[in-house]
């Protein structure tokens, strides 16, 4: 589903992953090599019109992988080892996105975000469909969050015994 769509389904969730997405401006991308080894990647990502998507270098090994084997798992930068801030993940394939005006729309977004955008047709363009996503966190919350469709928002209390 769309990211806007995950939004509405679980927005206590979609909160925090936005937050942390948007707060570092890069995730680290999980994807499968060709090989079935995988392979993370930091990128850089953007909310645009309802969609999370992400850019990479035109025939990049990672855009390659997702071309190959859609599947990928994202996760939110983690600064330190205290857990303190929580940390973000999010499941699901990868879409090329080949029509224009989304195009256009991402490359608007990027040119907002860093005064750049990519020529083109010189690079790859992806939204993350989301299937599953969660959320942990450690030091005095100690609290995780599990959300998928079919079985809705779970949390879990992380407290020590």
């Amino acid at each position: 589903m769309r990211w806007s769509d995950f939004a509405a389904a679980c927005p206590e969730l979609a909160q925090l992953g936005e937050e942390r997405f948007r707060r570092h401006e890069v995730m680290l991308l999980g994807t499968l090599r060709k090989n079935g080894w995988p392979r993370i990647t930091p990128v850089e990502q953007d909310f645009v019109e309802g969609e999370l998507m992400v850019g990479m270098m035109w025939r990049s090994p990672k855009a390659l992988d997702l071309l190959r084997d859609a599947r990928y798992v994202a996760h939110s930068v983690v600064t330190n080892r205290s857990g303190e801030e929580g940390d973000f993940k999010l499941y699901g394939r990868a879409l090329a996105v080949d029509d224009p005006e989304r195009r256009a729309a991402y490359r608007a977004a990027i040119k907002a975000r860093i005064d750049w955008e990519p020529a083109e047709p010189n690079y790859h363009l992806f939204a993350l469909d989301v299937e599953s996503a969660g959320f942990v966190i450690f030091g005095a919350d100690r609290y995780s969050l599990a959300w998928d469709p079919a079985r809705g928002l779970r949390r879990s209390s992380q407290r020590d015994a």
